[in-house]
């Protein structure tokens, strides 16, 4: 559809301007640059840490190194304005294309009361759910954990792969360029096969342990063809690459068991053979522990969970949350785990449904004011340990879920609007933060849940719209 207001000009007819737009990130990306070869050389072997390690030549006299300025103020929350907030939403919300069921809220970023309502009633939140198991990991686990996987001695030749849940081990070393790092069953066959070499053992039988989830693998609440059409993976506390072939399209019926292939040939590439095939077995709880690695901290997977809208990443969080609060880690005690750490730091739950923690179920729902209160606390510097949710927020026509998205919006957002997507047929929904002209920041919750398909791409249109005109409008009070 052609959108309708003469701000609604496309990438292509920019020209000139849309360079002159981009030259400010042109070069910030090229102090960046500068800085990743300094970082590089400063962990060289020899190479001096910095230019002030580095000492004048003699009968040179510096100056005393001066601490700069900040290059920007700090953005303060301020109150808005309510009629501004209204007039810069009104002409894209009243869009046909957006259904008979649309809910819109915009408060300020320190959480005071909303400046501008509308519609009324919960609706379907598709991946803004993300947002909800996101901070409820941090919160219960806090953003520095990490999740390791494990080899134990069984005894008489036994050892046992133990999955610790880490949502992003890798059938294989990524060298270096994965963000987050992701820890791979090939080093864990050569950390292993070592501490086997040196026990004088050269010969294992295998088995692996899938058991720190529990329940069904597959959410009850979910459509049927999700598994069969290879929409998400059975969810496993032990898996390579979630649950994905090596072809990278679809998923495999078994991720813990062919985690443990992938394991079994990489030990016998280490030069320990492996009898048989592996097999599910429960690890002694007293078994010694022959090797393990480690994921990244649990801020950066909430990072990529969060930019990608990775939806098997967040049900592995959610079943963590189960465990972290007192439960199992199963797809029902996530739920609840998830609700109750969010009543426990004030977030609102009225009418809240939550089935799973991705929000690939049609019938989670959710009021805006919760998506904008999880937003508000994440943003609070009282909450330090909940903030790679905002750092996690998609940028507007950059990176993630929004790299190709406002497009057709006005070319302000990008840069300034950062949101997480929410995204199923019938279903568009967008939850984040903007800051106006002014740079006035503001959270804004926009939620459609009765899209008709031929106006999908239409109703996600105007979502960027309604953001795009909070980033180019003057709306603090």
């Amino acid at each position: 559809m052609a959108r309708r207001d003469p701000r609604h000009v496309g990438r292509t007819g920019r020209g000139g301007d849309r360079w002159l737009h981009l030259l400010p990130v042109l070069l910030v990306l090229g102090v960046l640059a500068a800085t990743a070869v300094v970082w590089q050389l400063d962990g060289e072997a020899g190479a001096p840490a910095g230019p002030l390690s580095v000492p004048p030549p003699a009968g040179v006299t510096l100056p005393p190194a001066a601490v700069p300025s900040p290059v920007a103020d700090p953005v303060a929350a301020t109150a808005l304005d309510a009629r501004s907030v209204r007039r810069a939403l009104a002409h894209d919300l009243d869009d046909r294309e957006l259904g008979s069921h649309v809910r819109a809220l915009v408060t300020p970023l320190d959480g005071g009361d909303p400046a501008f309502v509308s519609g009324h009633g919960v609706a379907t939140p598709a991946s803004t759910m993300k947002l909800l198991t996101t901070t409820a990991a941090l919160a219960t686990m806090g953003p520095d954990h990490t999740f390791t996987t494990r080899v134990v001695d069984q005894g008489a030749g036994r050892i046992v792969l133990v999955g610790g849940g880490d949502p992003y081990l890798a059938s294989r070393p990524a060298g270096g360029t994965a963000y987050p790092p992701r820890a791979d069953v090939v080093t864990l066959a050569r950390r292993t096969a070592d501490a086997l070499a040196q026990a004088g053992e050269k010969r294992v039988r295998l088995g692996y342990d899938n058991t720190l989830f529990s329940g069904p693998a597959v959410d009850p609440h979910w459509p049927a063809d999700y598994i069969p059409d290879g929409v998400v993976a059975p969810i496993s506390a032990l898996w390579v690459d979630e649950g994905r072939p090596a072809s990278g399209f679809g998923r495999v019926a078994d991720p813990a068991r062919a985690a443990a292939d992938a394991f079994a040939a990489a030990l016998v590439r280490a030069g320990i053979h492996v009898t048989g095939r592996p097999r599910p077995q429960r690890a002694a709880a007293d078994a010694p522990t022959l090797a393990t690695v480690e994921s990244a901290p649990l801020s950066e997977i909430v990072e990529e969970i969060l930019t990608v809208s990775d939806n098997e990443g967040a049900e592995v969080l959610g079943h963590h949350v189960g465990l972290a609060t007192g439960g199992e880690g199963s797809f029902r005690d996530g739920a609840r785990g998830v609700e109750r750490t969010l009543s426990g730091l004030g977030v609102p739950l009225t009418g809240a449904r939550i089935h799973d923690g991705s929000g690939l179920s049609r019938q989670d729902r959710l009021d805006p004011a919760t998506l904008a209160a999880v937003l508000v606390l994440a943003a609070d510097p009282a909450h330090p340990d909940l903030r790679a949710v905002v750092t996690g927020l998609p940028v507007a026509g950059f990176t993630g879920s929004l790299t190709s998205r406002f497009d057709q919006a006005d070319p302000v957002a990008d840069g300034h609007v950062r949101a997480k997507t929410g995204t199923l047929s019938g279903v568009s929904a967008l939850a984040g933060i903007t800051t106006d002209l002014d740079g006035d920041p503001m959270v804004f919750v926009l939620m459609a849940d009765r899209i008709r398909l031929q106006d999908t791409l239409g109703a996600r249109a105007a979502l960027d719209d309604l953001a795009a005109g909070l980033a180019d409008c003057h709306c603090g009070g």
